[in-house]
């Protein structure tokens, strides 16, 4: 008699939604959680950087419930321009304020300066 014997642990573990092996279910991926954006405000920001180089910022946007990559790369294609990401902070080159602000606002964010 084993340690689990008679337990859920026992046995493998089966799909919640066919009640199939894990191994052999064919049911589609869980959408991920995501956040509305009304409920969102992003702060932007312009700051410079080393030699003179200037930043547009966007905070305020969790990592959890949005898709940053994403949305970043919408931004970038929008204003023509490149940028990265740096943990939960998007930054866009050059001084793009008023592009990323019309663009999110656009997209449901609510915006603060």
């Amino acid at each position: 008699m084993g340690l689990f014997s008679g337990t859920p642990f026992d046995r493998p573990p089966h799909c919640p939604v066919c009640d199939e092996l894990e191994e052999e279910c064919t049911c589609p991926e869980p959408e991920p959680f995501r956040l509305a954006p009304e409920k969102q405000t992003a702060r932007l920001a312009v700051e410079k950087r080393k030699k003179g180089k200037v930043v547009t910022v966007v905070r305020g946007l969790p990592e959890e419930g949005n898709d940053l990559p994403a949305l970043l790369t919408q931004v970038k294609n929008h204003c023509g321009c490149g940028g990265t990401l740096d943990g939960e902070t998007l930054e866009i080159q050059g001084d793009q304020l008023s592009r990323v602000e019309t663009f999110l606002k656009s997209l449901g964010f609510r915006t603060r300066r």
